[in-house]
């Protein structure tokens, strides 16, 4: 299904879908977004430029700002870019939120110090012109970190993350199905991932296992 409406356009959340995925990141992806952000962090120095593909509610982007980053978010979704304006002025942080796709990024050239996409890779249409936009944007020496859902990840693999996110009735449900369907389905595997890099500018990559998330560093 994932893999079959990719075909034809980016894959986003749009109308309502969007105000319920905001609701439910609050409750369940907060503690994971502090990671994250940590994470990236650990790459980068003060005041760096870093620029999240396909933010979502903008949770990352905006840890990422409280850490003192200047932060840019682009989000192919309209409704997706007012949630993360509203989440950004709530918590009084300044992320530059805009809207755009991952295959034609609206940023310059060699601009950002560290670029993330978290969860949303296997929703572009292009992954290999997303990633040549994201080598594009990226400063010489910078690093674009993926992480995105694993195909290989196991039921064990996805009964430990949702026990992680302390989810509960409906959500727990739906979330669990979701991970056993149309979000797997689109997930690539590390040998995917591999694939589709060699094909890019890129040329020195990294790629690790964690839970059901694959981690894709790419260096410029």
């Amino acid at each position: 299904m994932m893999k079959d409406i990719r075909k034809k356009k980016d894959v986003g959340i749009y109308g309502l879908a969007a105000k319920w995925y905001d609701r439910n990141s609050r409750k369940s992806r907060l503690a994971e977004m502090r990671e994250y952000a940590d994470e990236v962090a650990a790459h980068v120095g003060k005041n760096a430029n870093i620029l999240e593909v396909a933010p979502g509610p903008g949770y990352l982007a905006i840890e990422l700002a409280r850490k003192g980053f200047n932060v840019t978010g682009v989000e192919i979704s309209p409704d997706f870019v007012k949630i993360e304006k509203a989440n950004a002025k709530e918590a009084n942080v300044s992320v530059d939120f805009k809207e755009g796709n991952a295959s034609k990024l609206p940023c310059d050239d060699n601009f950002f110090d560290f670029i993330v996409c978290s969860a949303a890779f296997k929703n572009f249409k292009d992954p290999v012109q997303a990633l040549n936009e994201m080598y594009r944007v990226l400063k010489q020496g910078g690093t674009s970190l993926i992480i995105d859902m694993n195909y290989e990840s196991t039921a064990e693999d996805m009964e430990n993350e949702i026990k992680k996110t302390g989810m509960k009735g409906f959500d727990k449900y739906f979330v669990k199905f979701a991970f056993k369907t149309f979000l797997k389905q689109g997930a690539y595997t590390k040998s995917g991932f591999e694939k589709l890099i060699k094909e890019t500018h890129f040329k020195e990559y990294e790629i690790k296992q964690e839970g059901i998330s694959l981690y894709v560093y790419l260096y410029k």
